[in-house]
């Protein structure tokens, strides 16, 4: 076991505070990666905070994670020491059911492990990317590609997967309509990658405060929901909707907005339960899903992907003291649009 500094919830809803937490021992399937760079997602936030249920405090949350290969364990061939790497939201699962063996491993049929507040294979408690050092199962290691800065890589290992996944199922491409609900940590990845796999894309945000930074990210169009009028406009319009929002919104009114055959996908997730009226969906053919991250050859298509068409995330870097007040601007969408924490400053 190795002591490392970490950042860490002490209880539900506390303030995260600095200290030290035990990594395992190197393992022969293991990879010891140095951590350099950690974004901040709004689930570490959901999470901390208990949102989502009890939770094994203290917690180091962080799922966002980049840095470089220290130490690799004797039966490690795809990893060398000095690589660049990175790990998302899961460190292992059982490899071994149907959704495994497809490459769907955050499907596991036992359960993935979460790179945080998850019980990994060895019994141990899993704790996050807010720290210095981080051991994680070889299979569940990325390589990040050299086209991409590090640090504004770190959030396409969540945000970025997150929406790349839906968008590559659901075809998103030329000849496509895709809008894409709301304009933060996700939704401003959605609009980079849908926008380079030659969709035309529409934001659907409460206000046009971030409408040129929308067409910037590569938005054809922008509208206000806060505008009735843009329900109205924009009927039976979008093959694809992304709802990246992890709030409560009128899932009525956003599938009125799909034309036939068109589907709407939730990857935000709010604390909150959603309803919708069934004829929202028969009335057109309509589809309403759910997509949770992807699995890890996905993650690495990702990573190939955004690199191929020079995407990275747009962050804000900053120390480990600002992590408490980041958190606070998340939640008042005060960010444009990722925070990554700089791990230098945690020791």
């Amino acid at each position: 076991m190795v002591r490392v500094h970490a950042y860490a919830a002490p209880a539900a809803a506390e303030p995260l505070a600095p200290t030290t937490i035990e990594r395992r021992d190197v393992g022969p399937d293991d990879v010891l990666i140095e951590v350099r760079y950690a974004g901040i997602c709004h689930s570490d936030i959901h999470t901390v905070n208990g949102d989502w249920g009890p939770q094994p405090y203290p917690l180091v949350p962080g799922h966002e994670i980049v840095g470089i290969v220290a130490e690799v364990g004797a039966a490690v061939t795809r990893h060398q020491v000095g690589d660049r790497v990175g790990v998302g939201c899961m460190v292992n699962s059982c490899g071994e059911c149907a959704n495994c063996r497809n490459g769907d491993e955050q499907y596991c049929v036992k359960g993935m492990v979460p790179t945080y507040g998850g019980v990994d294979r060895d019994g141990t408690v899993t704790q996050g990317g807010y720290s210095t050092h981080i051991v994680v199962d070889a299979d569940f290691v990325l390589s990040v590609p050299e086209g991409i800065d590090l640090a504004a890589a770190a959030p396409l290992l969540c945000a970025g997967i997150t929406t790349y996944s839906p968008l590559r199922r659901w075809g998103a491409g030329p000849g496509k309509k895709v809008a894409v609900v709301g304009l933060g940590g996700l939704g401003h990845m959605a609009v980079k990658i849908a926008h380079a796999m030659g969709a035309e894309v529409t934001v659907l945000s409460q206000s046009l405060k971030k409408q040129e930074d929308g067409l910037r990210l590569g938005a054809d169009h922008y509208h206000a929901t806060g505008d009735p009028d843009t329900f109205e406009q924009l009927a039976g319009r979008f093959d694809l909707i992304v709802n990246t929002v992890s709030a409560r919104i009128d899932l009525d009114a956003y599938l009125g907005l799909l034309a036939v055959d068109g589907t709407l996908v939730n990857v935000g997730a709010p604390a909150e339960p959603l309803s919708l009226n069934v004829f929202s969906l028969i009335g057109a053919r309509r589809s309403y899903a759910g997509s949770m991250i992807g699995g890890i050859a996905e993650t690495q298509e990702m990573l190939d992907f955004c690199a191929e068409h020079r995407i990275d995330a747009d962050i804000e870097l900053i120390s480990a003291g600002q992590i408490n007040e980041a958190y606070q601007r998340v939640l008042a969408s005060d960010v444009r649009y990722r925070f990554v924490i700089d791990t230098a400053t945690l020791g």
